[in-house]
């Protein structure tokens, strides 16, 4: 996430605030949008919607598998090399990626469709010019970059999200919510002014009265969880482990059922910048296995089964080297490379080839998942992603 990142653009002053009024003027006037009934699409299976983020996981493991040269003490922080070459290293890259994100490539890519392949022509890319967290969560949320947004500081994001714009529709009263493992999220979503419910960081979960489980047996499950995170240690201040934010939103999904489900996983971009390529690759292993746990649950219940449909991406990429593949940002070569995945009842498996798609086209293909056209109550917004046939 490149926590230290809080430069400022140096635009004119007058230029500057020109853009931020008008940005903030369409995104206020828009928040309501257009007339539901002129925006609904018609025909599609898909009634809910799943959007994973998994923080700073590089196109390269996506593709190719674990990087033999970062498998080493020296540019890896490696303690065990053979180890770690038997667990995620093979003779070929698609044997190597396979074994790194079973799940992925597994059932995911032979399912649905993918973005960011350069071995076939498919290029995903971040329009933000950053290429650092709070900028890239933003124009993934909310289909656009925001030249405002200039620092991970934990400041209210001025523009609507597509979980406050949705959660406005009919259905989908307090049926969007938001798991986070990095603590600036409520802030990203402007969790005061959306109402949407955004547990993030270290927040305690059974007690968090947004979520209304108190007193369901899932509050047992969240004390627990709360207990863990208070006894272990705290490696990341600002992040707290995935696996608690994923076992969280596990418990939520079976109680409350939410139609509109943002989760956002963060370590694997922070043992990247620790330098740590064996915790890397695992807490993509882990990420990998939590998305494959978390899609065969929502497959076991009757409000989601093959009526939902999943979105993976992640918020920027890493350097392409011994040294830079610890970092992100305006400085760091080609770290404006992504991955993107689609998978549901309404997505048409097949190869992309010769494409070129964009971070803040994800908003607008959650809302079109749903039958609703993001772009034109946010004209600003990108277009959706070609999934839907």
């Amino acid at each position: 996430m490149n926590k230290s990142v809080g430069h400022v653009l140096k635009y004119p002053t007058c230029c500057f605030v020109l853009t931020v009024f008008l940005i903030q003027c369409i995104s206020a006037s828009n928040v309501l949008g257009q007339s539901d009934d002129k925006q609904q699409r018609s025909g599609l299976k898909t009634r809910n919607v799943i959007l994973i983020t998994v923080d700073g996981l590089r196109w390269q493991e996506v593709f190719g598998g674990s990087d033999l040269s970062l498998m080493e003490k020296e540019a890896g922080g490696v303690k065990d090399v053979p180890a770690l070459k038997e667990r995620f290293h093979r003779s070929t890259p698609e044997e190597s990626r396979s074994v790194l994100m079973p799940f992925f490539w597994g059932t995911l890519a032979q399912q649905g469709i993918i973005f960011g392949n350069p071995e076939h022509e498919s290029k995903a890319v971040v329009t933000n010019g950053r290429n650092f967290s709070y900028p890239g969560y933003s124009e993934i949320l909310c289909g656009f970059a925001d030249p405002a947004i200039d620092s991970n500081a934990k400041k209210n994001n001025s523009n609507v999200t597509v979980l406050e714009w949705i959660g406005q529709k009919p259905g989908f009263e307090n049926s969007v919510a938001a798991f986070c493992s990095w603590d600036v999220f409520p802030f990203i979503i402007n969790e005061t002014r959306s109402g949407i419910p955004v547990n993030a960081g270290w927040e305690p979960l059974a007690t968090d009265t947004t979520l209304q489980l108190q007193g369901t047996e899932t509050e047992k499950a969240l004390r627990a969880l709360d207990e863990i995170s208070s006894e272990i240690p705290r490696y990341f201040p600002e992040v707290r482990y995935d696996f608690v934010t994923f076992r969280a939103t596990e418990e939520y999904v079976r109680v409350k059922k939410p139609r509109l489900l943002y989760v956002s996983l963060g370590e694997t971009d922070d043992w990247a910048h620790a330098g740590r390529y064996d915790l890397y690759l695992d807490a993509a292993f882990r990420t990998d296995d939590y998305i494959r746990r978390l899609w065969q649950l929502v497959q076991s219940m009757p409000e989601y089964r093959d009526s939902t449909t999943l979105i993976l991406t992640t918020d920027h990429g890493r350097g392409d080297n011994r040294v830079d593949w610890k970092s992100h940002g305006e400085k760091i070569e080609n770290c404006e490379y992504i991955w993107m995945a689609v998978m549901g009842p309404d997505t048409l498996p097949q190869t992309i080839r010769a494409t070129t798609v964009t971070q803040s086209q994800i908003a607008a293909t959650v809302a079109a998942c749903l039958g609703y056209n993001y772009p034109a109550a946010f004209p600003n917004a990108a277009a959706s992603l070609p999934v839907l046939p």
